[in-house]
Formats: C-alpha cells, structure tokens, sequence
C-alpha cells in the first residue's frame, strides 16, 4: 500500500512513541523528568526522593518515592514529538513494564553507571525482546562514586546477550565526570556546572584523540559487519560522514541488530539533550513500525481445528481501517478510563468499535491527551501512531484488540506471569463489605496481576499479587483511597501442586432421578508436562463421546484443576488424554460432563503422589565487602542457591535462587546487617518442589488452616 502523502503522513514520521525502562532507582523517573523540563513540557523539576516527580502523581508513589504505574505524556524535541511513558522498575509492579512496551514503538534502557545491568535490568530487557522493540542505552550516574563507564558496557553485552554500538564515551569519571566525546560527529560535549542544558561543543582535544580513534574504529567495524556496502567504503579508506553512520546506525537499531550506548548524570541534567537526539535519530517513527494480527472469525474457526487463520497488517496510516490496543485502565466512578494506542485510522468522539476478543461493540466518550494524571481533550481525534486515553469504554480489558466493525483484526494477547502471593482481608462492617467489592472490582480493571477470590470453604477473601510491596500498595488504596476499613491477614506463599507420575482414570457421572437423568463417562491419562497450563489431548475415536461434550470434559478438568483439591493449591503442569468415554442419547449433557471430567481429575490425587511446589525467586544482593560473610550466611540458612559472587569496585554482587517463603521481610534484615548499606531486588524465577521433610508440615498447617 502507497503510503500517504502530506501532512499526516509527514506528522507521524516524526513521531516517537518510546518506554523509559530500568532496574529501580537507576534513574528513569529522573531521566523523564529531565527529558519533560529540557523540551519545555514542565518548567520546575521535581525530584523522586522528595515526592514531587511529575509522573510520579499516586499518593503511594509520592510516599514511597518509587514509580508502581506506568505514566504517560507528550513532548516535542526539535521538529519531533515524542509520546513518553515512564514505567516502574520493581518487579512487583512489572506487569506495569509488559503492557507499556506491547504498544510502544522504542525504548530506552536506564542503566545505573556502578551497578551496571541489575536483576530487574533484565527482566525489562526481555520483555522488550518479546515485543521486538528497539531500544538505545544510557548509562546513568556516571558522576557517582565507583562510576564505571566500560564495566557497565560489558554487563549490557554479557549479561543481557546484547551488541551495544558506542556513539559516546566519557570524559572524566565520577565526580571528575564533565562531558562526552561524540563519536557520529566527531566533537566534545562538555557541561558546565553552571548551566548543563547549555554544553560547549569542542573539537577533539589531544587528551582524548587517541581514546576517540579507537572507539570509533570499534563502531564502524560493528556498522561494517552488518552492511556490506558500507564495509567497502570503511575498508577501502574512503571519508565517512556523520549522516551515514547516523542512517545506519538508525536503520541496524530498528531491525534490533545493535543498541546505541549513550551516557550521562541525569539528576545534574548531564547527557539528557544528548539524549532526546538519539531518540530522534535512532528509534522507530510509527511508519517503520507494521503491525499484523488476523481475523477473529477465522481465529474461531482455527480454534475448531479449521485451517490455520490468515495473517492481516495494518500500517501507520489515517486512511486505512482504524485498530488500536487497549493497554491500560484506570477505574473510575465516572467512567473507567483506557489507554489506547491507535496502530492504523482515526479515532473520533462518538465512533463505534468493535472489540474483536469480546465480539462486543465500544462506543467511544471523550478522548484524551495524557500528561501524568493531567487530561487535555482532543476535539479533532487522534489518528494513526497516537496513544490516547478514552472515556466510554464499557467491556474493554487489558490487551484487548479495538478496530472498525466492518475490518475486523485481532492482534496478540499480552500475557502476564502468575501470582506468587496472597493473603486474606475481611471488611470490618456490611458497609465496608460494600465498599471492598467495589475497590477490588475496580483495583481487578486496572492491574492484571491482581487477584482475588472468595474461599468456598472458609469464606475468606484472598487476595494474591505479585509480591508483598504489590499487596501492601493494594492494601494501601483500599483503605486509603477506596475508604474501606479491613483487617489483612499475614502474607502466604502461592504454593502449586503437580502430579508426580501417569495415571488413568474414569470419570463417570451417572444419576437416575424420574425424567431425563445425568449419563456421562470419561476415561481420561493424566500425566505430568512441562507446561504450566492444562495441556488436553483429544484420541476419541469413533465418537465414544460426541465433539460437543469434548469441551465440555475440558472444562471440568481445568476447574477441578484450578480449585486445587482439598489443600486449594491449584494444580499445574497437568496434561490430560481422554482415551475413551459413553453418552447416552438422552440423559447425557454439557453439565453432566463437565462434572465427568472433573470426578476424573479428583482421583489422580489418590492413585498417584502429588508432589507441592513453591515459587522460587531469582535474587540479586548488593552489599559492601565487608558484610559478604554476615550476608552469605544469612542467606544459606534461607535455602539460597548462590550461583556467583560479582566484584564490583568495592562492593560484592550476590546472585541466586531463592524460595519466596524464606524471604518474607529480608529488606529489614538485609538493612540489620549492613548498617542500612545493603540492597536486594528479587525476581519470580521458576516453581520448584518443595524438600519433602518441609512439604508435609505444609500440607499439615494447610489442614489445619482451613479446618479452623
């Protein structure tokens, strides 16, 4: 398809829709208040650790100094606009990460400039390469005591398995650290301290020429290897212009073949002018972005073992059909507000759409332009590339796939991770009983990885989350915001259970009471997998059960799965056979095989050992040299797997496996034993089984629990 011509077009090349990602407290939030007052969005800086940062606007925020939900805004750079969204970097809140970087075009990776790539570092890291999303680098801090500019290089290169493409070195390190050599076009940068947004640009010093040369040797043999033409001019000697390195450089970091490493201080401004250039320069307009999905119908009919769908592709253009995702909610009692980004088409007030994973019909309210938690309506719309915020959105959810009723398209889902802790919460009056369903249904909209549910046995509310600081922030706005008052039980461990070996198994419902009765038989294997989800294999042969009931012994199955047992650990890595199976003409139903299939699953747990699993964490400890053994002893008595010891300048890097129920409250450990000087960060790693000589007296305090 011709792409079109004039202004829109024009408006959309020079879009920039990126994600600032990083470990916490490597500087993102900083960054992004740096890059909003140096384009003029903002005009007073506000600092994290005093709770003023723009995009931190949630009281949690604010309070804890920390970013917990991704931000939007808009600023223009040059001739460019750049749409910007600041997410978290605690892995608590990572689900935060996964959707922002679904609908963005690029990213830039914050870095801390002594510590280097951190536990949550790669976490983001991957999530970005789940969505092929283009990113460039900048190493932060670098004005810090123990700044390694060429350490933190090399951890990018080792331990996230990336090529970094250097465009800048710097000049001077910790708190000599006074500018950057620019390798594209051959100049110094240097900030004076007086006035940073207004650096003095330098030809290459004497002091610097040799360090120069040879960095930028390094990044024409990078571009070389990846261009052939190129590789002729750089081999045969010939002078090579900034604008060409800049074109290739643009188009090796689009296709994710390298990542272009900036660095600087942002919280004394350094290197953020810099910065926004390589945004510009480097990452991805919503032109170069195409974007493909298919056609609900023939998803459905796919799922029917049809053939499979077709591929479909919208680009960044007014004129074709309009499609966009749904990535984020905000509850409100007014009218929820979501988050779209717009792939393809216009969006108007009054526009009706269809979301495609529901089938439902959306009609479109007001339509925003976000800026934290400020909203500017836009009267016009908002076509191709934007990201927006509606109001009107009625049935819309995390990932959903929003386009023109007569185009259909359906683009991927977003998939989130599993919780790995909850705990019970009670209303203290009818009122407050009133008031919590209203905040857990609204807190359910807004975060995917916030669960909950009522306890058939005990009627007690659980809630589950991603970590204690998630549950605590949820906890938080329940009381706070939502004016519920509740009392909140002690954190538990979301534990799992599997089979330990094949069994088959029937399944038979039979019940005979006047009238039409329930006949349903399903012969069933079950046997561990390596999927955590319910894998089902259908060998019905012959039509022993019809294909309409096949489903329905599915169904069964995961619900019988999902409820858990008499423990109420939900199983996992379960695959399920059905083999064989009987219906009877007349009493045989979609209900009666449901509970087959559910009878079927509860018989495994007494043929076959069931073997208890538990959330592991992968565990990154920072402390001073001189409390590593206080440290490491400490954590071999919580069942820690350590898998190396780093040196980093004075500081030791501990890295491991960890079981989360050994680590509830080691941040006021961990400050215990190093004086307030040691840091840890925690990641969900893998489930794992439990040691036997611990599973059974967590079984037993299970009984215990649910029996009081």
């Amino acid at each position: 398809m011709a792409m079109t011509v004039g202004a829109p077009a024009r408006k959309t090349a020079l879009t920039r829709n990126i994600g600032i990602m990083a470990h916490i407290d490597a500087g993102k939030t900083t960054v992004t208040e740096r890059v909003l007052f140096s384009t003029g969005r903002i005009h007073r800086m506000g600092e994290v650790h005093d709770g003023e940062a723009t995009m931190d606007y949630l009281e949690e925020e604010q309070r804890r100094g920390i970013t917990i939900t991704s931000a939007a805004t808009h600023c223009l750079w040059r001739e460019y606009r750049i749409n910007l969204i600041d997410t978290p970097g605690h892995v608590d809140f990572t689900a935060e990460v996964e959707r922002a970087l679904r609908v963005l075009d690029g990213a830039v990776a914050v870095f801390c400039g002594v510590a280097g790539v951190e536990a949550q570092s790669e976490t983001v890291w991957r999530q970005a390469s789940r969505y092929n999303v283009p990113r460039i680098c900048f190493i932060n801090k670098m004005d810090r005591v123990g700044a390694n500019f060429d350490r933190a290089v090399a951890s990018i290169r080792t331990r996230l398995g990336a090529r970094p493409a250097l465009v800048q070195i710097p000049i001077g390190v910790e708190k000599d650290f006074r500018g950057v050599v620019d390798l594209v076009a051959g100049r110094e940068i240097l900030f004076g301290e007086g006035d940073p947004m207004s650096p003095r640009i330098e030809p290459i010093s004497e002091a610097n020429r040799d360090a120069y040369l040879a960095a930028r040797e390094n990044l024409l043999e990078t571009l070389a290897e990846l261009d052939d033409d190129f590789c002729e001019t750089f081999l045969g000697g010939d002078p090579i212009e900034s604008g060409e390195i800049k074109s290739l450089l643009r188009k090796a970091t689009i296709a994710g073949q390298v990542n272009p490493v900036l660095c600087g201080s942002a919280l004394k401004s350094k290197g953020v002018l810099e910065l926004l250039d390589a945004v510009c320069d480097y990452l991805p307009s919503p032109l170069d972005v195409v974007v493909e999905g298919r056609d609900p119908r023939e998803a459905v009919a796919r799922d029917a073992a049809a053939p499979e769908a077709g591929t479909l592709v919208r680009r960044a253009h007014d004129d074709e059909p309009f499609s966009g995702i749904a990535f984020k909610t905000i509850a409100d009692r007014n009218g929820d507000l979501t988050f779209v980004r717009i792939y393809s088409g216009r969006l108007a007030r009054g526009d009706q759409v269809l979301n495609s994973n529901r089938g439902r019909k959306e009609r479109i309210g007001r339509i925003y332009q976000m800026h934290a938690a400020r909203r500017a309506a836009l009267e016009n719309g908002a076509g191709a590339g934007d990201i927006v915020a509606v109001i009107g959105l009625k049935d819309t959810r995390t990932g959903d796939t929003l386009c023109d009723p007569g185009h259909s398209i359906v683009f991927g889902d977003m998939r989130f991770p599993e919780t790995v802790i909850s705990q019970a919460i009670a209303p203290k009056s009818t009122l407050d009983r009133e008031k919590l369903a209203g905040a857990l249904a609204g807190l359910t909209r807004e975060d995917p990885t916030f669960k909950w549910a009522v306890d058939a046995e005990t009627g007690e509310i659980i809630i589950s989350g991603m970590g204690e600081l998630h549950l605590e922030v949820i906890v938080n706005r329940i009381v706070s915001d939502y004016k519920v008052n509740a009392t909140v039980g002690n954190p538990r461990v979301a534990y799992r259970q599997m089979l330990a070996s094949r069994v088959e198994v029937e399944g038979r419902h039979v019940k005979q009471s006047g009238g039409h009765g329930q006949f349903a038989v399903a012969n069933l294997i079950f046997e561990p997998c390596e999927s955590i989800q319910l894998e089902f294999e259908d060998r019905i042969v012959g039509g022993a059960i019809p294909r309409e009931y096949i489903t329905s012994v599915r169904k069964g199955i995961g619900e019988a799965c999902a409820s858990g047992g008499d423990l109420k650990f939900p199983y996992v890595n379960v695959r399920a056979i059905l083999v064989d199976g009987k219906f009877h003409e007349v009493d045989s139903s979609d209900l009666a095989f449901q509970i087959a299939g559910s009878l079927a699953f509860r018989a495994p747990a007494n043929r076959t050992r069931v073997i208890l699993l538990e959330p592991r964490m992968r565990l990154e400890v920072v402390v001073p040299d001189e409390y590593l053994g206080e440290v490491v002893g400490d954590l071999n008595s919580r069942r820690v797997e350590i898998a190396e010891i780093d040196v980093e300048g004075h500081l030791r890097v501990i890295r491991g496996i960890v079981p989360l129920a050994e680590m509830f409250s080691y941040t006021t450990t961990l400050r215990s034993l190093t004086q307030g000087r040691g840091t840890s960060s925690m990641e969900p790693a893998e489930y794992a089984p439990v040691p036997d000589h611990l599973a059974e007296g967590i079984r037993r305090e299970r009984r215990e629990m649910l029996a009081s």
